[in-house]
């Protein structure tokens, strides 16, 4: 397969299937369940500690416009070629082999960090409760039950991913509506500041604009997850109705859900004392005395943490195995169960959930740093390679002899769309250079991504010559 694959034809098929079993709510459900995890319910207050409360808003705006743009792109690629290798396969069709291979890769290395950050979060939140005990013991134990959540079907997978994403909905709905209730003066109990004291009591930018450029890396990855319904696209019965539907659903949802609670937040604590200790809702709720609330909303967001866990395994199992599908990898990813479960892929695919036993060594907020500075470089990436697969696959489709009318579902405003997207994403990634802290992760992705490259030029491409 390369670069000059017809961009009408269909998709590689293979007697080795997964399973259509999505439906439009639980892609809607899966896009939500993997967005809103640790970007939101604990990196937000790091954001704000960073930007300011203004400067939190406008980034997090700016980073759901950078995600509709990508999104708009991946909808048309993914109802025109529905694959669970998604993004390396349009790579691999629509910029060149080598280029989907290093997606591939890219995508899985963003997953599997990703369930290092979602563990070490979900740990971290959990000493509320048990302070004595190490975060490492409880990284342990939620990996092993996002593994055997993933191990049944696809179909125990949707509904249990549903049922905790709709955990998530309704926490942030309640957390809006009462905070909204506190910031106008009708909580009983509560006196708040006055509505805009918090907002600008240190000015509209306290800490200049550049901290707004370093954190869109961090805001990126709040938005991480809405691509999952591409991934999923090859386990969807009838994509070309159900994929634009979750696409709109899922992003409107999560644009109102990330500012207005970063507007509730910024409103009701002072930045100055929002980091990354503690959930900025749990400190919300603190602040309103409402009995307990604190530790329900602590338990709601550790359960919100283990379904972008859950999420994520199934993303970095499912490029597994297409990279298996391609002969990239050793056929044994690509075995499937009874069940139409990569059982390999999944168990490999906790690497990175495992890093996050290093707690044990490490501080868990610096372990959570470097994982979250990886998962979000990477997937940026990602973002970059989907939103020029779709400009190439247009340009393509158009020169043998398409017509616009043929296609189920376009994203509107070509060329405008997939440019603008890539160089948002790019400039995005500038941020990372800018920050200390993120500097060696940023090293680190760099040499992965030069080391793909290496690998597939060295064994893959002789072979397919």
């Amino acid at each position: 397969m390369n670069s000059s694959t017809p961009a009408s034809s269909p998709p590689n098929q293979s007697t080795n299937h997964l399973k259509r079993s999505m439906q439009t709510r639980h892609l809607v459900m899966l896009s939500l369940g993997g967005a809103i995890g640790t970007g939101l319910f604990l990196n937000s207050g790091g954001v704000i500690a960073q930007t300011g409360p203004v400067g939190a808003m406008l980034a997090y705006f700016i980073g759901g416009v950078i995600a509709y743009l990508v999104m708009l792109c991946l909808g048309e690629l993914a109802v025109h070629v529905p694959d669970s290798g998604a993004f390396s396969t349009y790579a691999t069709r629509f910029i060149n082999p080598a280029t989907g291979y290093m997606i591939a890769w890219l995508y899985w290395l963003t997953w599997t960090a990703t369930l290092g950050t979602e563990f070490t979060a979900a740990g971290i939140l959990m000493q509320h409760w048990f302070p004595q005990v190490s975060v490492w013991i409880w990284c342990a134990l939620f990996a092993a039950i996002i593994f055997l959540s993933n191990v049944f079907s696809t179909r125990v997978f949707a509904e249990t991913e549903f049922f905790l994403a709709f955990i998530k909905v309704a926490t942030v709905l309640i957390f809006i509506i009462l905070g909204g209730c506190a910031i106008f003066g009708v909580m009983p109990g509560f006196q708040p500041a006055p509505l805009l004291h918090n907002l600008t009591a240190q000015g509209w930018f306290p800490n200049g604009l550049m901290p707004i450029l370093v954190t869109m890396l961090a805001v990126n990855f709040a938005f991480s997850g809405m691509e999952l319904i591409g991934v999923a696209a090859g386990e969807t019965d009838n994509p070309g109705k159900t994929i634009p539907k979750a696409i709109n659903a899922a992003l409107l949802r999560l644009l109102i859900f990330f500012v207005g609670t970063i507007f509730i937040i910024a409103a009701l604590i002072p930045f100055e004392q929002l980091g990354l200790t503690k959930s900025p809702f749990v400190l919300v709720f603190e602040r309103m005395g409402i009995p307990y609330a604190a530790d329900i909303m602590n338990f709601v967001i550790i359960t919100a943490l283990l379904s972008t866990a859950n999420s994520g395994l199934y993303a970095a199992s499912r490029m597994m195995w297409s990279l298996s599908q391609q002969n990239m990898l050793p056929k044994a990813f690509g075995k499937l169960t009874r069940r139409g479960i990569p059982l390999n892929a999944l168990m490999f695919s906790m690497i990175g959930g495992l890093a996050s036993l290093l707690t044990s060594v490490f501080a868990a907020t610096t372990i959570y740093t470097h994982l979250l500075s990886i998962a979000a470089f990477t997937m940026v990436i990602v973002w970059m390679s989907v939103a020029l697969s779709h400009y190439r696959f247009r340009k393509q489709f158009l020169a043998q002899g398409g017509q616009l009318h043929d296609l189920t579902y376009r994203a509107p405003f070509f060329p405008v769309v997939p440019i603008a997207a890539f160089v948002l994403c790019f400039i995005t990634c500038l941020g990372m250079a800018f920050d200390p802290s993120l500097l060696g992760g940023l090293i680190g992705c760099l040499l992965f991504i030069a080391g793909c490259y290496a690998s597939y030029y060295k064994w893959y491409a002789p072979a397919q010559q």
